[in-house]
């Protein structure tokens, strides 16, 4: 009786919250390729749009454009990425499925140590290309309407989805250091929604879950040699509040498992073991715009071999519904 209480106020407000739904539901298609953001899954009406522009800075002992974070004892990179792209949402079978590609681009250079050898490189240009699919199969159907978006409840949802990445990204084949791959590469994965409490804006608690493995091609002129890498586990956890009925903040958390590469058939490095904590701050602007900032870090890094990468992003994500936009102007007519 508490959500029928709070949707049985004036029209202009119903219209609010159906549009900032629509703003954070599609708040931001794939986030810098390994790292997902809080809320990132949650379902809006069939038909939503999103546009994202992404901005990140990372440094640590890997090359935060390859999502097989391989380690690199001894470097030090320093990367600053950019991110835009598109994001619709839409009905199939009756149940909530999601399409978006993003493009990544930016500058990375580093200190690296091979061999005993020290050099300095440094690449900028556009990475690879990264389309995702996203199809729920456990919880509310597809919001096809106003009225449907009002009453919806995610209580425990389950989604299947699917990335992949095309190589065509800036590659040069005599440096270690690159924003492109020069390989195929993707993730299969499982994201999971609990609904804590109330589905009150304002009031708003889930649990969030993303387990995915992550699959690797080969590289086949890795500065003239064969790199391989085997496939690596990542579990992404999200325990999300609404502090106010515009701004929300999480607690996230990261593990990383997997993903042994070998050179020539000759391992190289460790297979990752690492958790990464963080933090995350949301703010709907207005029912069009929404910004998040967020920061992570590694907190098992001591060891020369294991991960360590601090990473801060921020985002201002753009999202809008045909139905929405169509009633707000008849509204002011």
């Amino acid at each position: 009786m508490e959500n029928n209480s709070y949707w049985m106020k004036p029209d202009a407000r119903l219209w609010l919250v159906a549009a900032m739904m629509v703003a954070l539901g599609a708040l931001c298609p794939q986030q810098i390729l390994a790292q997902v953001p809080p809320r990132f899954y949650w379902k809006t009406l069939s038909d939503a749009n999103a546009v994202p522009l992404i901005v990140e800075s990372i440094s640590g002992n890997t090359n935060p454009f390859n999502p097989a974070h391989t380690v690199t004892p001894g470097a030090n990179f320093d990367a600053t990425l950019a991110l835009a792209g598109y994001a619709r949402t839409f009905t199939l079978l009756d149940r909530s499925a999601m399409a978006a590609v993003i493009l990544p681009m930016g500058r990375i250079s580093g200190e690296v140590t091979a061999a005993g050898r020290t050099s300095n490189q440094s690449a900028s240009g556009f990475g690879d290309p990264m389309a995702e699919f996203d199809f729920n199969v456990l919880g509310p159907r597809a919001q096809k309407n106003i009225p449907d978006a009002l009453r919806y409840q995610p209580g425990f949802s389950v989604d299947l989805l699917a990335d992949l990445a095309f190589p065509i990204g800036e590659y040069d084949s005599s440096q270690l250091l690159n924003i492109g791959l020069h390989r195929w590469y993707g993730r299969l994965g499982v994201p999971i929604l609990w609904q804590l409490g109330a589905w009150v804006p304002g009031r708003r608690t889930t649990v969030e879950l993303l387990p995915v493995v992550w699959l690797f091609g080969t590289n086949n002129n890795y500065v003239g040699q064969t790199l391989k890498t085997d496939p690596s586990f990542q579990l992404d956890a999200h325990l999300t509040c609404d502090f106010m009925e515009r701004f929300w903040g999480a607690f996230d958390a990261t593990w990383y498992y997997g993903g042994q590469a070998s050179i020539n058939g000759v391992p190289t490095g460790t297979k990752l073991n690492n958790v990464g904590l963080g933090f995350t701050l949301g703010y709907q602007i207005n029912d069009n715009l929404g910004l998040t900032a967020g920061y992570k870090s590694t907190v098992n890094d001591g060891a020369p071999g294991a991960l360590h990468m601090d990473r801060f992003m921020v985002s201002l994500v753009v999202g809008w519904h045909p139905l929405i936009e169509g009633s707000k102007r008849l509204k002011h007519d």
